[in-house]
């Protein structure tokens, strides 16, 4: 039996203790697009990423890539209770919520364990859930996460809940976009995510694919920067939380449409395909960016 909830839902991942460096976060940054516009080089708001001085301050998505990112093996999908086959797996969701501001460099625990298991019938969603702490104690932040399964599904679990993010009517607060360079996966994966779905066209064709995609956290990590520097003053110490589902797949080159409107303490966005064949494809959905 390839999933078997019994096993897997509750039970805790090992520990994983990491630590990161200011070197790491810049790396992280520009890998995600910083500094990619013309005159981000000088413009102070763009420096808040890319200069490793008492200026740097960490996009709390960061948090999600640094427990792995200095891995240099496609990830494992060792989970109890769950056979998986890593051409069939591809990222569901993705939350983050940070108890304050990141620091530039440290050391953490993470702890994690399978929180749930969807059964959609030709397929499976595992979630799990992690705490960071400190080296001292102290709570940095969680994390919430979906795998989505192929062919895994039908072993008689629950469907789970399906809830979506309603964007509002009018016009958006914001509404820009982001050209995604060729280059962008090869370099992304530098952040400790090497699975060959994001460069080998083989595997990536053998995975349903005409070609590798970039990660699915790449363009998270876009979309919330893209965001924070437009509708957050470019201060990603503002950043409480950042949530998303992935809803389809973005290719190095091509152009990501983003569009966000402020609700209180929070924006709600969306981000699609601009361009192309593929003009208007989803690529993340119910975006939630809740901020001070």
């Amino acid at each position: 039996m390839p999933i078997d909830p019994t096993v897997a839902v509750g039970a805790a991942l090992p520990d994983r203790t990491f630590s990161w460096t200011e070197t790491d976060v810049l790396l992280y940054h520009l890998a995600i697009g910083a500094g990619s516009r013309a005159g981000d080089h000088t413009d102070p708001d763009a420096l808040r990423y890319t200069l490793d001085d008492d200026r740097l301050q960490v996009l709390p998505s960061f948090g999600i890539v640094a427990p792995s990112f200095h891995e240099t093996e496609p990830p494992a999908l060792d989970l109890p209770g769950c056979e998986l086959e890593l051409a069939n797996v591809v990222h569901g969701a993705q939350e983050i919520s940070v108890a304050g501001p990141l620091p530039s460099s440290g050391s953490a625990t993470l702890s994690t364990r399978v929180t749930g298991i969807w059964d959609k019938g030709r397929s499976a969603v595992i979630w799990q859930e992690g705490q960071a702490v400190s080296e001292a104690g102290e709570k940095l932040w969680t994390v919430r996460s979906s795998i989505f399964a192929r062919g895994e599904g039908g072993f008689g679990g629950d469907r789970g809940v399906s809830t979506s993010v309603a964007l509002p009517e009018r016009p958006a607060d914001l509404d820009t976009s982001y050209a995604v360079t060729p280059q962008q996966a090869l370099l992304y994966r530098l952040c400790g995510d090497r699975n060959p779905l994001h460069g080998d066209p083989a595997f990536a064709q053998r995975a349903g694919f005409p070609a590798p995609i970039l990660h699915g956290l790449c363009t998270y990590g876009i979309v919330l920067r893209e965001l924070t520097d437009g509708l957050l003053d470019g201060d990603p110490t503002r950043v409480h939380g950042f949530g998303a589902r992935f809803a389809g797949v973005v290719f190095p080159g091509e152009t990501i449409r983003l569009r966000g409107w402020r609700e209180g303490d929070r924006v709600v966005a969306s981000a699609t395909i601009a361009g192309g064949d593929r003009d208007g494809s989803p690529a993340l959905a119910d975006c939630v960016l809740t901020h001070s």
